[in-house]
C-alpha cells in the first residue's frame, strides 16, 4: 500500500492502520484485502465484480469496513455489493470512496449497493466521498443504492461527499414494509464548475413505515447542484423530505420533490430552503477577529458536519 492508497483511506474510512472487524479494500479494482469474522461472510460474487456479503441473525455490534479506492488515472472501476442482514442483527457498515489523479486521465468508480434487510434488522451506514490530486482528469463517483427493508427493520445511512469531486450522481432506491424505517443524512459539497445529482426514490408499502431524507449542501463557483425526492406512500406511513442548500459566488441548486399519497393515512411532507450565509452571520464572526473566508469556511463547516 502506497502513501496515496492510506491517505484516501484514512480520509473515507476509519482506517488507522488496520481495519476492526470483517473488510474488504477494493483498490483500482482488484481485491487488496479481505476479512471474514464468524458472524460475517465475505463472498466474491461468480458472475460479476464485488461481493456478497451475508450477516447473520442476531449479530450484535459488529462492524463490516468496505472501502474503496482508485489511486490513479485511466481507472474506471464499476462493483456489485450485496448485504443480506438476518433477523434482529444490528452492525455499523463503512463503505467509503476515494479517486485520485495526477494526469489528464479520469479516475471513476461506479459503486452498486443493494441491501436486504430481515424482520428487526438494524444497520448504521456511514458512506464519505472524496477526490484527490491534481491532475486535469475527471474524478468520478456515481453511488446506486437499492435497499429492502423487512417489517420493523431500520436503515440509517449518513452519507458525505467531503470535495475534489468532479461528477457525481448519487440514486437511493428503497421499498419500506410494515414498520420499517428509513433514515438519510447526506453532505454535499461542490467548488470549481463541479456537479452532483441526488435523487432519492422510497416506496413505504406497509403500515407505520417511516422514511426522513434530509440533504445539506454547499455549491460554491461555478458548480451545479440538483436534487430529486420522490416519496410514494402506499399505507399509512410517514415520510419528511428536507433540502437545505447555502449557495455562494455563482453556485446553482435545483430542488423537486414529488409526493405521491396513496393511502389517506399517507403523511407526506418535503421543505426546501436554498440561500446565500446570511451577512448577519459572517458579521458576527468577524468580531471574533476571523476574516470574511474564514468566516464563511467555518459557517460552511458547522453546516455540513450537523
Amino acid at each position: 500500500m502506497n502513501a496515496i492508497s492510506e491517505q484516501l483511506l484514512r480520509s473515507v474510512s476509519d482506517y488507522d492502520g488496520e481495519f476492526k472487524g470483517a473488510y474488504n479494500i477494493r483498490e483500482n479494482g482488484q481485491c487488496a484485502a479481505r476479512h471474514s469474522t464468524e458472524n460475517i461472510r465475505l463472498e466474491p460474487k461468480a458472475d460479476a465484480p464485488g461481493l456478497d456479503i451475508h450477516i447473520k441473525a442476531g449479530t450484535k455490534n459488529e462492524i463490516v469496513s468496505i472501502p474503496a479506492i482508485v489511486t490513479h488515472g485511466n481507472v474506471d472501476d464499476l462493483v456489485y455489493n450485496d448485504f443480506y442482514i438476518g433477523e434482529d442483527a444490528d452492525v455499523l457498515i463503512i463503505a467509503g470512496c476515494g479517486v485520485h489523479t495526477e494526469d489528464d486521465q479520469a479516475a471513476r468508480h461506479n459503486g452498486i449497493h443493494r441491501f436486504f434487510l430481515e424482520k428487526g434488522a438494524k444497520v448504521k451506514y456511514v458512506e464519505k466521498h472524496i477526490g484527490t490530486g491534481e491532475g486535469e482528469g475527471i474524478r468520478s463517483i456515481d453511488p446506486v443504492t437499492e435497499v429492502e427493508l423487512g417489517e420493523n427493520a431500520l436503515l440509517e445511512m449518513d452519507t458525505a461527499q467531503i470535495g475534489g469531486v468532479d461528477s457525481s450522481i448519487r440514486v437511493t432506491k428503497a421499498k419500506l414494509e410494515a414498520g420499517a424505517t428509513l433514515l438519510i443524512k447526506e453532505s454535499l459539497l461542490t467548488e470549481k464548475n463541479q456537479y452532483a445529482k441526488t435523487e432519492f426514490d422510497v416506496e413505504m408499502n406497509g403500515e407505520g413505515a417511516g422514511t426522513d431524507l434530509i440533504s445539506r449542501s454547499v455549491a460554491r463557483d461555478t458548480s451545479h447542484q440538483e436534487y430529486r425526492s420522490r416519496m410514494i406512500g402506499n399505507a399509512a406511513c410517514t415520510g419528511h423530505s428536507e433540502c437545505d442548500a447555502i449557495i455562494a459566488d455563482h453556485g446553482t441548486v435545483d430542488a423537486t420533490p414529488e409526493l405521491s399519497a396513496n393511502h389517506c393515512d399517507a403523511a407526506l411532507i418535503h421543505e426546501a430552503a436554498i440561500g446565500k450565509i446570511a451577512g448577519e452571520q459572517i458579521l458576527k464572526l468577524r468580531t471574533l477577529g476571523l476574516t470574511e473566508a474564514e468566516a464563511e469556511a467555518k459557517i460552511v463547516e458547522g453546516f455540513l458536519s450537523w
